[in-house]
């Protein structure tokens, strides 16, 4: 698929779970100990099943589903569906470990905002398009082709609310470490702070 750039210098926007930092993380990464899967729930021996409503180029869903957790991923951008639908297959295709973990990923195209309720989620993760911030010129190379495949997100807010109506056990907001808090329903449950990012937790009270 051809990528929309404006520069000739940069690298193909490309889903890959077989190399780099994909692989890396796989391999040598902290487990269950991680922010993410922390966020998530996976605490105690529990690995509950999760929807990513935005799914981007995947790692993150690769990241739960390599700690044993089913996840539905969904992505409203048919460009960035079909890179990460490429990436799936050529993983699948390679076998091995990888291939284990590919399995329990399943890709919807479409916009979660109508696909959720459907779907009765126990976890939701969501992580809109974040504000621009200073990072590596390789990272603001690869983030600047994201924004310009998926824009910016701008029902981020809606989106959450119908996730907060259609979780049973939680929702995770991905979101800038310093950013002020989405003014969604309510203040969120707790935080876990990562590097760059943090993890808001809304837990659902039935």
């Amino acid at each position: 698929m051809t990528r929309k750039t404006t520069s000739s210098s940069a690298d193909p926007l490309v889903c890959d779970f077989t190399g780099g930092t994909v692989l890396h993380r796989f391999k040598y990464g902290g487990g269950r100990g991680q922010s993410l899967p922390k966020a998530v729930g996976m605490r105690g021996g529990k690995t509950p099943k999760v929807v990513d409503a935005t799914a981007g180029l995947g790692r993150d869903a690769f990241l739960l589903a390599s700690l044993g957790a089913e996840v539905t991923l969904i992505e409203r951008s048919l460009e960035m569906f079909n890179l990460l639908n490429d990436g799936i297959s050529r993983a699948r295709d390679a076998g091995g470990d990888v291939a284990e973990v590919i399995a329990r990923m399943t890709l919807i195209h479409g916009d979660a905002k109508d696909l959720l309720p459907d779907l009765s989620p126990e976890v939701v993760l969501v992580d809109p398009m974040h504000p621009p911030r200073k990072k590596s010129a390789l990272v603001k190379n690869e983030m600047r082709q994201i924004r310009e495949i998926v824009g910016t997100d701008e029902d981020s807010l809606e989106l959450m609310q119908v996730a907060l109506s259609t979780a049973s056990n939680r929702v995770v907001l991905k979101w800038p470490l310093r950013a002020d808090p989405m003014d969604v329903i309510g203040p969120c449950s707790h935080q876990i702070l990562g590097k760059s990012t943090r993890h808001d937790l809304s837990l659902i009270h039935i």
